[in-house]
């Protein structure tokens, strides 16, 4: 009776149970408005549950809306309920399956392989159980206290750099740290000046904010200087100076100093992305561009790369005369990060036990770019050439008289390789065709010599030609 079937074994009680039967019949139209439900001791005995039962399901649609109750009057379902049901079903034609690929060289993905779970374990339960009972509060938009302290002594200890645990605010990723950077400053249409190409997730944080763009190529040594221009109306000059994405290079001093001086005459900010660069195999960490020019510089940094991507855990040096409007967006944004991945973060750098995994890291992965390199001497012959430093988690390689587009990444896709041409990442098109990204981080030596054949197969079988 009433459409109503009750499942006992269901955890869901009873009551709640006959309350959405009869509210779902309400919604699509199968009660009618003014229909008289039965009295609680009827449905009661229909169902074979206590009239206890029936009175908390009708409390609840009393309580919200969908019936009237009158004392002395049948309850009787309420006026414009009834929603109609829309044809067809929901798709999620967006969502991509998890894949596995046969060769798979995608870009900035760390080797989780190689990471101290059990460390960070340790960590996460020592300072869940030191952390004070403050800190499960809202403690402000800047980020724990030791967080700061600690990431201000590591980028003096790697790169040499002086920041002020004052002027260190903890975000929640390079991503989210641009989102915040376009919402300060890219008001009334000011413009974004990019380096071309680029990282498309970074381009597209400022296209969604609406913040129009202007390409500046780069070549081998970064972002080319001499075509900057502002008429007036940039506010920001994007740069990954430190090892470029994704052709791999390292701004040359000379251009560093050019980029300041058009900073400073433009009254423009620029955002400086330390992109992958804890991983350099040859020399030191090169200097952040941020040290020449504290107050025109936004210094951008993550530990998806140097620890694993789901962390969400990055850092912007922010130069005082923005912070307090910082502040503001961050609090009216989403507050702060949890303090619980902060205080073990933290306390994984004042240990030095983060020191000694990227060390461990740096020598693993430049193994992997020599087997890398090695593969491809062996394979490809002399007809290919590296671009970029030595550096990151992926290698530039361009294959002159080869033309790689987003055709050739589709049937790559579905010969079961997973590979970007650098004409991906492309505002200006048709300049990098014959460039490849390889992403070797991730993979262990055999698998970058089997996977660079299967590569060379599919390449001399298919969809490189001439150009």
């Amino acid at each position: 009776m009433w459409g109503i079937e009750l499942n006992r074994r269901s955890e869901l009680p009873l009551w709640r149970q006959i309350y959405q039967s009869l509210r779902d019949r309400t919604i699509n139209g199968k009660l009618k408005a003014g229909e008289a439900l039965p009295s609680t001791r009827e449905l009661a005995k229909e169902l074979n549950v206590s009239r206890n039962s029936v009175c908390q399901a009708y409390d609840m649609l009393v309580a919200e809306g969908f019936v009237i109750s009158r004392q002395g009057a049948p309850t009787r379902v309420a006026e414009g309920l009834c929603v109609e049901r829309l044809s067809g079903s929901v798709t999620y034609e967006n969502i991509e399956p998890v894949r596995t690929f046969a060769a798979d060289f995608r870009t900035g993905r760390p080797d989780l392989r190689q990471f101290p779970r059990f460390l960070w374990q340790q960590m996460l339960h020592k300072t869940s159980g030191e952390i004070q009972l403050e800190r499960y509060g809202y403690t402000g938009p800047q980020g724990l206290p030791e967080l700061r302290k600690e990431i201000s002594s590591w980028l003096f200890r790697n790169r040499g750099l002086t920041a002020d645990p004052q002027d260190v605010f903890i975000t929640a990723g390079a991503t989210h740290a641009l989102h915040l950077i376009a919402d300060l400053l890219c008001v009334e249409g000011r413009k974004v000046l990019m380096e071309d190409p680029c990282h498309t997730g970074m381009l597209r944080t400022f296209h969604n904010k609406g913040c129009p763009i202007i390409p500046i190529p780069v070549d081998e040594q970064g972002l080319q200087t001499e075509y900057l221009t502002s008429e007036g109306t940039a506010c920001i000059v994007y740069v990954t100076p430190s090892h470029q994405f994704p052709l791999g290079g390292i701004l040359p001093a000379s251009r560093r100093a050019s980029l300041i001086r058009f900073a400073r005459e433009n009254e423009v900010y620029i955002v400086e992305d330390g992109y992958d660069s804890e991983f350099r195999y040859c020399g030191e960490p090169i200097m952040p561009l941020h040290s020449m020019d504290p107050q025109r510089v936004i210094y951008v940094g993550t530990f998806s790369k140097a620890l694993f991507p789901a962390l969400r855990i990055g850092y912007v040096i922010l130069p005082r005369q923005l912070q307090k409007q910082w502040r503001d967006l961050r609090t009216y944004a989403d507050v702060q990060n949890p303090p619980f991945e902060q205080a073990a973060l933290a306390e994984l750098l004042r240990t030095r036990k983060f020191d000694r995994y990227i060390q461990k890291m740096r020598r693993i992965y430049g193994e992997r770019r020599r087997v890398l390199l090695e593969s491809l001497n062996q394979t490809f012959g002399s007809g290919w050439c590296a671009y970029g430093d030595a550096a990151g988690l992926h290698l530039t390689v361009k294959f002159p008289g080869m033309r790689f587009d987003d055709a050739f990444r589709k049937n790559c896709l579905e010969s079961g390789i997973s590979i970007t041409p650098v004409e991906h990442h492309c505002i200006q098109k048709e300049r990098h065709l014959n460039k490849l990204l390889i992403g070797y981080g991730h993979l262990e030596p055999e698998e970058i010599r089997n996977s660079i054949r299967l590569l060379y197969n599919f390449i001399n079988s298919s969809y490189a030609v001439t150009g």
